[in-house]
C-alpha cells in the first residue's frame, strides 16, 4: 500500500510539474506570443533561443531545469517518510526514475497547454541531478562534445539520451557499488525516459537523415 501511494504521488509530481512548460510561460510573458507558433513551433529551448533570444532562453532553461529536480525531490521524500523502499535497506532510489519519466511525459503532453509542449530534454536532464548526479554529469558532457563537433543540438540530445541507461546501470553498479540486479532494474526504469525524448526527435532524426537539419549557432534570428 506504501508503495503504490508512493507510485502514485511520484506519477502527479512529476507529470504536474512537467507540465508547466517555460518555454511557453517565459515567452508568453516576455514577448506576449506563443513560442509554439514561432521558428520550428517547438516549446523547448533552442527554439526559443533562436526566436527570442538569449534572456528568454535563460529563464527557460532555469524553470525546464528546476521543474525536473523539484519533481524527483520530492517523490523520494515521500517515499522516504513512507518507507516505500523496494528492498531490506529501504531503497527508495527507484521512485526517482517514476518521477522522471512522468515529468517528461508532462513536459511533452502537459495538461495546462491542450498536451502540445516541447520534446522533454531539459526535465529529462533536470532529474538525473537527484536520480544520480554522476549519470548527469556524464550526460550533460556527451551532449558538450558531441555539439561541439557536429553543432546540431537534436544529434547531441538523442546520443545523450541514448546513452542515459548504459550509463545509469554502469555507473550505479561500478561507481556507486549496487548489486548487479538493482543496477539493472535501474537501467529497465530508464529506458521509459530515454525512449519517450528519442520518439520526440522523430522528425528531427529525419532532417538529420536528408542533411536539412539546422545546426546551432549563438545568433538568434528574432520573432517569426
Amino acid at each position: 500500500m506504501k508503495t503504490m501511494i508512493a507510485l502514485v504521488l511520484a506519477a502527479a509530481f512529476g507529470y504536474f510539474l512537467g507540465s508547466l512548460n517555460f518555454s511557453i510561460i517565459v515567452v508568453q510573458m516576455m514577448k506576449g506570443r506563443d513560442i509554439r507558433t514561432m521558428g520550428s513551433k517547438n516549446a523547448g529551448l533552442t527554439n526559443t533561443y533562436r526566436c527570442c533570444g538569449p534572456a528568454c532562453a535563460g529563464l527557460t532553461l532555469a524553470g525546464d531545469l528546476l521543474k525536473g529536480v523539484i519533481a524527483v525531490a520530492l517523490a523520494r521524500w515521500f517515499a522516504s517518510i513512507l518507507s516505500a523502499g523496494l528492498s531490506p535497506d529501504n531503497d527508495t532510489h527507484y521512485i526517482g526514475y517514476i518521477a522522471g519519466f512522468f515529468a517528461i511525459i508532462g513536459h511533452v503532453f502537459p495538461i495546462y497547454y491542450g498536451f502540445k509542449g516541447g520534446k522533454g530534454v531539459l526535465v529529462g536532464v533536470a532529474s538525473f541531478l537527484i536520480i544520480d548526479t554522476k549519470v548527469f554529469f556524464a550526460l550533460i558532457l556527451i551532449f558538450i562534445v558531441i555539439l561541439a563537433c557536429s553543432k546540431f543540438v537534436s544529434l547531441s540530445s538523442v546520443m545523450a539520451t541514448a546513452y542515459g541507461p548504459l550509463a545509469t546501470f554502469l555507473i550505479s553498479w561500478i561507481v556507486d557499488g549496487c548489486t548487479i540486479g538493482r543496477s539493472f532494474l535501474y537501467l529497465i526504469l530508464s529506458l521509459p525516459m530515454a525512449g519517450v525524448i528519442i520518439w520526440m526527435h522523430r522528425t528531427n532524426i529525419e532532417r538529420l537523415r536528408e542533411g536539412t537539419e539546422s545546426r546551432f549557432t549563438f545568433k538568434f534570428s528574432g520573432q517569426k
